[in-house]
Formats: structure tokens, sequence, C-alpha cells
């Protein structure tokens, strides 16, 4: 793009579940900002989705590498007008994944291929750009590759953590993670408090970096610690796989995070954690303190330009008097190798192998018809499935049920279900209180920038808000005549656009006709009538 590099997001930042992929460009808080191929290739993959990248384009480079260009607002005029055929043809604004012959959009360095946007899982006007090596789909950061963004600014360090790791481990003479204090001195430097322990201990911090001229906390670029001078634990976001991004919940302190929504990230490994990042790793990063010995630890975090963040913290080997460490032995054991199935009243849970990384206890009760699955401190490693028996409801409370996860509970949410008879069920990858919740109530449909009867020659576009209070918005069907037309859908606004350049209508009175269905199957209709003259 033709605009200073800021950026609001950087390359490996800690999101949630996932590292992130690319970098967030921003494009000055607007739309449209036109895009140029940074180098020769073809247009290898188009994808057009409601979430996730929203509408996206892919080039592959003649060097072995793809670029990848997220939450577009619309494509280069040839490309946009074989996505809306292929839309048309399906009837369906997502096209799933779209692989044209290298032939069909060769581009040169410098050309235009699309316009940034802000669809998709976006929160805000900026471009997603990606790296990757084309073979492998190894995502590699694209500061590597000549994107350069002002940064003279040393990362912030927010929070320290300490863990005992093994049972006769002890912080302070406790035997519970702590959090340290510490000093800012300057220059990027921090001196902690001093501690005294025993046995095998971990840290763990919570640091962001700031570029110059925005004000977004991003992520950095590397972590290190060194005891004694010597390196024990380094981890950086060069390049990873998409396969390997779930691991994050291993990194950080997945229950610190849930819990308080601030992300520390541990300078020792568990032994789950199949992250690629890591280096240089002896004993896992975890210390080992000797009773009478003093060590000088030291956490070192750079961005990518090697602005340099750094916090000293001291500790004393002292043997703790404290015998005795709590466990947790809540009513469930899992063994995270094995297949667990339990079963409460009418509720029952059923974790596949693996998917918990280890074993622990959890809790499981039903109380007023809810669901406590332990809490969302544990991360999972795959889906496990949540079953309802359904046999005492009525057959009208039947057509309405869905399963919604109630750990918040002013907001609840619809969870994806599934009906049998006298059973509904969801899969899931989190823990937390569901109930059964009932929807009988429709979507709402609002004409947005016209009314029934209205001449709109005038207006590019035909607009109209939609909303669902319940189970949320499943789908909707959009015709004006009897013919099947591209609604985009703004989930974020409630709004859906049809461009009137699309289809040439014929005549001056025009049917416009919507469905808008929830999630359990209420459907709402509105069909109006306007005019337009002929063009």
């Amino acid at each position: 793009m033709r605009i200073p590099v800021v950026l609001a997001g950087t390359f490996g930042e800690l999101r949630s579940n996932h590292f992130h992929s690319g970098v967030d460009i921003k494009t000055q808080g607007k739309e449209g900002v036109p895009i140029y191929a940074p180098a020769d290739g073809y247009v290898s993959r188009i994808k057009v989705q409601q979430y996730g990248f929203g509408k996206a384009l892919y080039i592959n480079h003649p060097n072995g590498y793809t670029t990848v260009y997220g939450h577009l607002k619309r494509f280069e005029p040839t490309i946009q007008q074989y996505v809306k055929d292929i839309q048309y043809k399906k009837e369906n604004y997502n096209t799933g994944n779209l692989f044209p012959t290298p032939d069909k959009f060769p581009v040169k360095k410098g050309q235009l291929v699309a316009y940034s946007g802000d669809t998709g899982g976006s929160g805000g006007p900026h471009l997603h750009y990606e790296i990757r090596d084309t073979k492998t789909e190894h995502i590699i950061n694209p500061m590597h590759f000549g994107l350069i963004a002002e940064d003279t600014k040393s990362p912030t360090i927010q929070k320290l953590m300490v863990y005992p790791i093994t049972d006769d481990a002890r912080v302070n003479n406790s035997s519970i993670n702590s959090v340290i204090s510490f000093k800012n001195t300057g220059n990027g430097n921090y001196v902690a408090e001093k501690i005294t322990a025993s046995g095998t201990i971990g840290f763990g911090v919570s640091v962001f970096d700031r570029l110059n001229g925005a004000l977004n906390k991003n992520g950095i670029y590397s972590l290190e610690m060194q005891v004694n001078g010597k390196r024990v634990y380094y981890h950086d976001v060069e390049t990873f796989s998409f396969a390997e991004s779930k691991y994050i919940n291993l990194l950080i302190d997945y229950k610190h995070y849930k819990k308080f929504r601030n992300r520390l990230q541990k300078t020792h490994k568990v032994d789950a954690n199949k992250l690629s990042l890591y280096k240089d790793l002896i004993n896992n990063g975890k210390v080992q303190i000797e009773n009478g010995a003093n060590y000088n630890i030291e956490i070192i975090a750079k961005d990518f330009n090697h602005n340099t963040s750094k916090i000293r913290i001291p500790v004393q080997g002292v043997e703790s008097n404290l015998v005795f460490k709590e466990k947790d032995t809540t009513n469930y054991k899992i063994i995270a190798a094995n297949f667990n199935k339990y079963t409460q009243k009418n509720i029952t849970i059923a974790f596949p192998k693996n998917t918990f990384y280890e074993d622990c206890f959890i809790d499981f009760k039903v109380k007023n018809g809810n669901a406590i699955i332990h809490n969302p401190t544990i991360p999972l490693d795959k889906r496990y499935t949540l079953t309802f028996e359904t046999s005492f409801l009525t057959e009208e409370q039947k057509q309405h049920v869905y399963i919604a996860n109630v750990t918040n509970s002013k907001y609840p949410r619809y969870t994806s279900t599934k009906k049998k008879i006298d059973k509904v069920y969801t899969t899931t990858k989190l823990l937390g209180t569901y109930s059964l919740r009932f929807d009988s109530k429709k979507p709402t449909i609002q004409l947005y920038n016209f009314n029934n009867n209205q001449w709109i020659s005038k207006n590019k576009t035909l607009k109209v808000k939609i909303r669902d209070t319940e189970s949320g918005i499943k789908n909707y069907r959009a015709s004006i005549d009897g013919k099947w037309i591209l609604m985009e859908y703004n989930h974020k606004k409630g709004i859906l656009t049809y461009d009137f350049n699309d289809l040439e209508l014929q005549g001056s009175k025009h049917l416009f006709k919507l469905i808008v269905s929830d999630n359990v199957g209420n459907t709402e209709t509105i069909s109006t009538t306007f005019f337009r003259k002929l063009n």
C-alpha cells in the first residue's frame, strides 16, 4: 500500500488459542486503500467467508513464497467479477476455497490486486498480511522480507510471576504461584524484589511492545531467560506452522489468562508442549534451586528491531519449613490417555483420548439444570461432547431448544446444537457451565436505506438491518423479482447490503424479498416493493 507502514498487530502476537499469523497494517482508519502486488506471481487462491479473513487473496511467487491478504473490501475488478459470478452461480456469499489456474490471474510487481477493508473477524479497518512457504504452508515473519515499521521503543514488562513447579518447591515459604513486585529503573531495565526459594521453580512475564506512531499493545519477537549468565530458555516468533499454533495455551499461563485476561508467557516448557519455537532449553527452562546458593536470574524481552528490556530477579536458596502442599483432588480424575465419560442426572460429558494435555482432576455436577463442567481454566487439545436428554420436554420445547454456554451468566452464548430423538448435543473445547435455553422469537428485519413503495433511483445500494436476540442469525436469502441477489452481511452492524450494479433490472417496479432464519429455525420473511428508473 502506498501509505506509511504502521502496525496494529505484529507477527506471532499472542491471540486467543493461536499465534497471530501475519502483521496487521493500519489503513489510516479507512477502507478502500489500494493494495499492490509486492512481486511477480499469480493469484493461486481466493476465499470469501463471513468470519475469519473475510475476503482473502493469495498470490504465489516464483521464489517459493505465498503472500496472503485478509479482511479485504473488494478485489481488483476482474477478480471481483470472477468471484461474484461464482457467488451468483452458487447463490451463496461464502465461496469456499477457489483455486484459479496459474494463467487466470497473473500479476506483476506493483499491479493492483485488491482494496483494504474490514471484512470477516476484523476489529476495524486494516490489512492482514502474511508470507508463507508455498510448499509447507509454514508462516514466516514478514519483517524478514523488508517490511519496515519504525520502532525505537523497548518492550514494557507489566507483571512477573514465579511458579513452584515440583511438590517440594517453595517460594518465599509458599507453595502457591506468586506475583513478584519489581521496579522500573529506566532504559528498559527492571529489578525485582529478592525472593527465597527451594526445589524446582519457573517464571512467567506479561510483556508488550509499542511501535512508533501507534498506541497498540503489540507482541514481542523473542523471550530469553538466563541463570547466572547462562541461557536456559529462549523462543522467538520467526516462523511456525498452523498445526502447532494451538499450543499457545501451554506457552502462556492459561489459568491466569482465563481469570484475569492477562497473558503471562512462561519461561519454562511443559512436556505436552510441541511448539517448535524453543531453542537452547536447559531442563526446559525450569530452575533447580539449591539451599544456600544465590542466583541472578534475568529475563530478556526483545522486539523485532532488537529494542530490549530486561528484568533481573535475585534468588536465594533457602530450605522451607512448609511441609504440606494442598493438592487439587476434585471429584473426577481425568487420565489424559484414556477415553473419559461421566453422567450426572440427564447430562453426559464424553472426552476422547488426549482431550486433556495431562492428567488432572475436574469437577462435574448438575445444579438447577446447569451442567457445571469444572471451569474454563484448563486448556483442551480436542473437542468433547456434551449431551442433554430432552425426553422430559414437550414437542414444542424440543423445536426451540438449544445448548448455551452460560459461564458468563450475563452473556449466554449459543453453541452449535444438534438434535436426536430425546437428546441434544454439542461439541466444544471449552469447559464451563452449560444449560438448555429456548428460542421461540423470530429474527427482526428492518428496512435501512429505503421504505416500502419508495422510488430509489439514486441509490447505489439497498440495505436492510437484521437482528436476533436469542440463538443468533444462521442464514438469510434475498431476491429481487424472484432472482437471488448477493447481499453482503456486516455482522458487526447487522446490515445486509446489495449492490445495484450486480444485476440489470427490468422495468421500474420491483419486489424485494428477504428470508432470515436463526439457529433453531425461527424464520422471518419480508416482502416489499421499490421503484427504480431504468438505466
